[in-house]
C-alpha cells in the first residue's frame, strides 16, 4: 500500500468487516472521515474482538479519518504527517469505532506488501 490503509474488525462471533481507507476519495466510494462510521454500522451490536489497521502509515495523518483531505477548501492547510503516528491512528479508529484503545493494532505495511490473517 503507498497511500492507503485497510481497517479490519474482527468479531467475537468469528465474522469480520472490513474497509479500505484511500487518501482521496474514490468516485463512488466513502470519504476517509466516513469510512469509521460506516464500519461501525455493519459492526452493529456486535462484540468486536481486535481492530486492525495496516497499510502507508507514514502517509496518513489520524485527523484524515475525523475531516478528509477533500473537505478543506481551497488554500487551506491540509495537516501532513511528518512522521508515522501508530499510536494517534489507533486512537481515532478506537474513538470512531467506539472500541478500547487496546484493541486497535497499526501495522506499517508499505510499498504494497499486506499480509492475510
Amino acid at each position: 500500500m503507498t497511500s492507503c490503509l485497510t481497517v479490519t474488525v474482527r468479531l467475537q462471533d468469528g465474522g469480520m468487516v472490513g474497509a479500505h481507507a484511500s487518501l482521496f476519495q474514490v468516485p463512488g466510494e466513502y470519504r476517509s472521515d466516513r469510512i469509521l462510521a460506516a464500519v461501525g454500522q455493519r459492526i452493529g451490536r456486535r462484540g468486536v474482538r481486535a481492530v486492525e489497521v495496516r497499510g502507508a502509515v507514514g502517509a496518513w495523518d489520524p485527523s484524515y479519518f475525523t475531516r478528509a483531505i477533500e473537505s478543506y477548501p481551497e488554500g487551506a492547510q491540509v495537516p501532513v504527517p511528518t512522521e508515522p503516528d501508530p499510536d494517534g491512528l489507533a486512537r481515532v479508529v478506537a474513538d470512531g469505532l467506539g472500541v478500547p484503545r487496546g484493541k486497535v493494532t497499526v501495522e506499517d505495511l508499505p510499498d504494497g506488501d499486506q499480509t492475510v490473517g
